[in-house]
Formats: structure tokens, C-alpha cells, sequence
């Protein structure tokens, strides 16, 4: 069924192939597999097979976001220059207009370290799939860089990321979280104003925001 050999990069390493023999038996047990499944699915109707796959699908979303580890990562890392280049070229993308993160409300690597501030790193199955920091202030923090990647949106991630971040500003003594965003972020928007921010005038001069939110915060001991 198998055949085990010295891989040919690095003998070191066996390398073990099936034989046509285990192709072909590997080929019957998939086919009574998906045999077995099929006759699974055969008393029930249309409508009870797209809830069961529904339901199928919710279950591996929930599984998939179980498995996500956030971590403080130094701005230098690679795993946040990357999620923060995905971040800018989304940016830059969605709204048209080149975005310099030099002007206006900074969030330069000094600021997000401590006790200036922290980034943290989302990651799935051990690739960054999402950032964001805090940028402590007199009694206010500054959420920054909130960006989840594509592939890994619905998994409730933006909004795990965003309360650890406030938990980690409410840690440092602040009384309240703001933001800004761009308009054309309409899904962070509508995260923020779930999430209890309320949007507010202008506190800074970004220039690449048309929002500006805040929400007060539990003091944590």
C-alpha cells in the first residue's frame, strides 16, 4: 500500500508514497464515504439539507474563531509591518486617495509601545490575520490600525479585537476610548456604534477621517 524512501533534498527525512495499489484503495474508502453520507442525507428534504449545511457552516465559523490567539506584538515585528501594510493598501484602495500615516493622528512605532501605548496581532492557525493598538493620552486612549484581513471577516474578530483593546486602556487608567475613521469603512462604523460609541466632533485633524467616536470605560483594577 505504501512505500517508504530517503526524501532525495535531505536524507534525513523519509518520505512515505502511496503505491498504486493504496491509490486505489484510498479511491474505494472515499467513495463509500461519501456512499455513507449520502444515505445520511436521503430522508431528508430540501429544506432540512440547507439547514443541516447551515448549520454545518456555523459550526466550522465558530470552530475557526476558537482558534484564534491574540498577542502584543512590537510595531517592528514582521507579523505587524504586514498586517499594517494590508491595512494602509485597504485603505488606500477602498477610499481612492493615498493615505499617509506620517500626518495627522499618528500612531508611529514608539507611541504603541508601552507605556506610550500596544499592538496587538491576531493570528489563525499562526498567520497575522488582524491588528490594532491603543495610543495612551491624559485619561483618553486612541484605538488605532484596526484592520482584520478578508478571509478571516465573520468571525466575530473585529469585535474581539476592539474589546481588548478598551480592556487594555481601561488597565492604563483611561476614561474613555475614541477613534476615527473613514467614511468609506462602513463596516467598522457599524461595528464602533454597536459596540456603544457615539459619534462625536472632531478631536484631532486627520485628515483621512470623516468620523470621530468615543465611549466611555469600565475602570479595571
Amino acid at each position: 500500500m505504501v512505500t517508504v524512501a530517503p526524501a532525495e533534498h535531505d536524507r534525513r527525512v523519509r518520505t512515505a508514497r502511496l503505491t498504486r495499489a493504496g491509490l486505489a484503495e484510498r479511491e474505494m474508502l472515499e467513495r463509500r464515504s461519501v456512499e455513507l453520507a449520502e444515505s445520511f442525507l436521503q430522508p431528508l428534504g430540501g429544506a432540512q439539507r440547507a439547514r443541516l449545511a447551515g448549520a454545518m457552516r456555523e459550526v466550522e465559523r465558530l470552530l475557526t474563531a476558537a482558534i484564534v490567539e491574540i498577542a502584543t506584538a512590537d510595531p517592528a515585528h514582521a507579523d505587524a509591518r504586514q498586517c499594517l501594510r494590508a491595512y494602509f493598501a485597504e485603505l488606500e484602495r477602498r477610499s481612492g486617495v493615498e493615505f499617509d500615516p506620517t500626518t495627522g493622528s499618528t500612531a508611529e512605532p514608539h507611541e504603541l509601545r508601552p507605556p506610550a501605548g500596544e499592538l496587538l496581532v491576531a493570528y489563525l492557525r499562526a498567520e497575522p490575520v488582524a491588528c490594532g493598538a491603543v495610543k495612551h493620552g491624559e485619561g483618553t486612549t486612541d484605538v488605532k490600525r484596526m484592520w482584520v484581513a478578508h478571509d478571516a471577516r465573520g468571525l466575530g474578530l473585529g469585535r474581539r479585537l476592539l474589546a481588548e483593546l478598551e480592556a487594555r486602556a481601561a488597565r492604563a487608567g483611561s476614561r474613555v476610548a475614541r477613534l476615527e475613521t473613514n467614511r468609506t469603512l462602513t463596516e467598522a462604523i457599524a461595528l464602533y456604534r454597536s459596540a456603544g460609541y457615539r459619534e462625536v466632533p472632531a478631536f484631532n485633524d486627520e485628515p483621512f477621517a470623516d468620523h470621530w467616536f468615543e465611549k466611555p470605560l469600565v475602570s479595571i483594577p
